[in-house]
């Protein structure tokens, strides 16, 4: 796939993030302003909860969602904090809500509670976007993957993600190959996020390469697929820009 076209499909499937523990309304005003580009606009910013409101006002008219990490990155199993937090995202305006399978009771093979884990979510949310982050890096396993993607869709998940880019492994192409086999095989229409360590468009490439080969290009679009991503923004617009 020619690189230009890629950065121009990349970019609008981007979920331009920022999950620093040093973030300040500064750096998200900042985070804001790149969100919208002169090739088009980014599919959302991924900021901490107490900046989903600031975030909501600077954006305020565009197409851009607003999306915000819970149950981030540890992966517990606590349903009181996850309905606390899920709250407290709606109603300071997030549209998606990224939230962590509590992947140490999937290892566990403590099935009951994982699955009451993203139902919960799923009720919570009242109709927003419901990501799941897997963090595959710890799942590791293909099979084990498969597994949980199943169990979350199952469940009542919109988007299966790979990771919350926080643990030692992120995202892997095969990785996302096991929960796009599982998507395809499924009926539901179910999105895929790669999420953790993409900085450069080759990075991001494979990714969206696997994507076409599995679904079919036309299912490549913000509302079934997106790049988590803070520092490949830039390496797009200067691809876009170069013209190779």
């Amino acid at each position: 796939m020619d690189d230009v076209i890629a950065a121009h499909a990349l970019l609008r499937l981007l979920d331009l993030t920022s999950l620093n523990d040093n973030d300040t309304e500064y750096s998200i005003d900042e985070l804001c302003r790149k969100a919208r580009t002169p090739y088009g606009n980014v599919a959302a910013v991924c900021v901490w909860q107490r900046f989903v409101s600031h975030a909501k006002r600077l954006l305020h008219g565009s197409d851009i969602k607003i999306a915000t990490v819970v149950n981030f990155p540890q992966g517990e199993y606590n349903l009181s904090k996850l309905k606390k937090e899920i709250y407290q995202a709606l109603d300071s305006g997030a549209n998606e809500i990224d939230a962590v399978f509590p992947y140490h009771k999937f290892l566990n093979q403590e099935f009951d509670e994982c699955e009451k884990f993203v139902q919960s979510a799923r009720e919570l949310c009242e109709g927003k976007t419901l990501k799941i982050i897997l963090e595959t890096g710890e799942i590791v396993n293909a099979k084990k993957i498969i597994q949980a993607t199943k169990l979350c869709i199952d469940a009542g998940a919109d988007f299966i993600k790979t990771s919350t880019g926080k643990s030692p492994i992120s995202a892997t192409p095969e990785a996302a190959n096991a929960i796009l086999e599982t998507i395809a095989a499924d009926k539901r229409n179910i999105g895929f996020k790669a999420s953790g360590g993409i900085r450069t468009i080759d990075d991001a490439k494979k990714y969206l390469v696997l994507a076409v080969s599995i679904m079919g290009y036309k299912w490549i679009m913000p509302s079934n697929m997106r790049i988590g991503a803070s520092s490949l923004l830039d390496n797009l617009l200067m691809t876009i820009k170069r013209g190779y």
